[in-house]
């Protein structure tokens, strides 16, 4: 059995500044699509002619799959490394690597650039992995540059669309090149998303499986289709889908919204819960297995015991965020 999910659209806000972005917009904790704000030539200049020229041959570490929606959970995907130039060709030209792909003719490409260093310790910054391109793009100032994570270029296929999940930092999506939809559930339905770390079990969130995943569509969903210099803000922990409409090319920006301290160090993607969360994590993980030496009715009875104070917690959570 199928089901859908009603939407809301995202708000939107025009030529928004720095100072409405921290006093207005960013203090409301909620997904915003910001159009014409100044982000440089990119739109312009990013043709597939142009950054192939700029960045050339370089090799490139790419998710490639049989099917477009692509899905962390289980891995329906390869790594497989193209040289820039060629995976571009690929991902802008569906259906041409009909004789050297990888798994199908009209297999999907995905890029998501990453740091130096192969033992995936450096986090991804435009101007480290593509400086020729790093001069034609605008990065609103709308954070203290301290507290700077990352940027991270994208290129996606027409159709790919990724996993439902959530980041521990805020961040910018700036959509240079093509159209994408863009749908997001708040913080407060993480107990409707099925959860496997910051993931979502729920692939297809368009037509959803009732059966397996019951509560998914008491989630209220947000969406917005975002045009080539549309700028989305993604508040840490809301969840987000993206599907590309076209060929894709793009730069999201995460920083530290946050006291430094809280966030791990030894995380270059920025996915990694807040060091307080994953230590709680950790202990309650640890708790049920504590729950496993005892016998299933004093096991059932403790467990609900414990959901019990968890759900005193969010009560007190929800009438101190009212206040």
């Amino acid at each position: 059995m199928k089901g859908t999910l009603s939407s809301s659209p995202v708000s939107v806000y025009e030529n928004v500044t720095k100072e409405q972005f921290l006093h207005f917009i960013h203090p409301k904790r909620e997904p915003a699509l910001l159009r014409g704000v100044d982000i440089g030539e990119c739109t312009s200049k990013w043709t597939s002619e142009y950054i192939c020229e700029k960045v050339g041959v370089v090799g490139v570490k790419v998710h490639v799959s049989s099917s477009p929606q692509m899905n962390f959970i289980n891995k329906n995907f390869l790594y497989k490394t193209l040289p820039f130039d060629e995976l571009v060709k690929r991902a802008s030209t569906p259906g041409c690597a009909k004789k050297n792909h990888f798994l199908v003719p009209g297999e999907f490409y995905y890029l998501r650039s990453v740091g130096f260093d192969r033992r995936g310790r450096d986090t991804a910054d435009i101007k480290k992995q593509f400086p020729n391109l790093a001069g034609d793009i605008r990065i609103p100032d709308f954070f203290d540059e301290n507290c700077f994570f990352s940027s991270v270029f994208r290129i996606g296929s027409p159709g790919v669309q990724l996993w439902t999940h959530y980041d521990v930092m805020d961040n910018l999506l700036i959509q240079v090149q093509g159209r994408k939809r863009m749908a997001l559930f708040s913080p407060s339905d993480a107990l409707n998303m099925y959860l496997i770390g910051d993931k979502s079990q729920v692939l297809d969130i368009d037509n959803p499986d009732c059966h397996l995943y019951p509560k998914f569509i008491l989630s209220q969903r947000y969406e917005c289709i975002m045009e080539p210099g549309d700028i989305i803000f993604i508040p840490a922990l809301w969840f987000h889908n993206a599907l590309a409409l076209d060929f894709g090319v793009a730069v999201n920006v995460f920083w530290k919204n946050l006291k430094c301290d809280l966030y791990d160090k030894n995380d270059p993607y920025g996915n990694k819960d807040l060091i307080p969360a994953n230590r709680a994590i950790q202990m309650v993980e640890n708790a049920t297995k504590l729950l496993d030496t005892l016998p299933h009715d004093y096991k059932d009875f403790y467990i609900k015991r414990m959901i019990s104070i968890l759900e005193t917690k969010i009560l007190k959570s929800n009438e101190e965020g009212q206040f």
